[in-house]
């Protein structure tokens, strides 16, 4: 009898769901610029593209990443600590301009994540 893999533990298999859940938003952040693309009178083009090409890029390395965790790949663990703290200046400087609403949910989801991928039990998991 084969030995069956070990469970993902709890902390980073939250890590995961918060990740493939923050790729899923940026995803239709992407769709709404996508279609601001195609519709909108275009002033400067070339940077509307780049923009919506960020997100979309965004989108997938989040998706990816929440994948290579949820493989307990270690190699993984760095690049999602550092797109959960460029969560932190976005979240600050939404609320310092008023919309305090979204930018303090950011900041905890930031630190909630990265919470989740250094704990103690996603840490044995990666083998670190």
């Amino acid at each position: 009898m084969e030995n069956a893999p070990d469970p993902i533990p709890a902390p980073l298999l939250w890590a995961v769901r918060l990740l493939r859940a923050e790729s899923v938003a940026l995803a239709l952040v992407a769709i709404f610029l996508v279609y601001k693309d195609l519709t909108a009178v275009a002033t400067d083009l070339v940077s509307a593209i780049w923009v919506t090409g960020f997100a979309i890029a965004g989108a997938a390395v989040l998706w990816l990443l929440a994948t290579a965790l949820a493989g307990c790949r270690p190699g993984a663990r760095a690049p999602a600590i550092v797109l959960q703290l460029m969560l932190l200046p976005v979240g600050y400087y939404m609320t310092q301009g008023g919309l305090a609403w979204l930018g303090v949910p950011l900041v905890a989801l930031g630190v909630l994540v990265i919470g989740l991928i250094v704990s103690r039990p996603s840490t044995r998991a990666m083998g670190l």
